[in-house]
């Protein structure tokens, strides 16, 4: 039933939960809500989309917003 990806959703969600955590505690030391979200997403994400294309689709994306939205 959740072997979509297998491997490869494992190794991308941990990817991108490693650069949520990033992104997670670059927004809490400077303050900044964007980045915190971004982090946050990144890190939950993995757990709910087995898809390895949707993940990493969703993984690019929630990683551009901090880029692109500046509060």
């Amino acid at each position: 039933m959740f072997e979509s990806g297998g491997t490869a959703v494992l190794l991308w969600g941990l990817l991108f939960g490693s650069i949520g955590f990033g992104f997670f505690i670059y927004g809490k030391k400077q303050k900044a809500v964007v980045p915190l979200i971004a982090g946050i997403v990144l890190c939950i994400i993995p757990y709910f989309i087995v898809n390895v294309y949707a993940l990493v689709v969703a993984g690019v994306v929630c990683m551009a917003i901090p880029f692109f939205i500046r509060i």
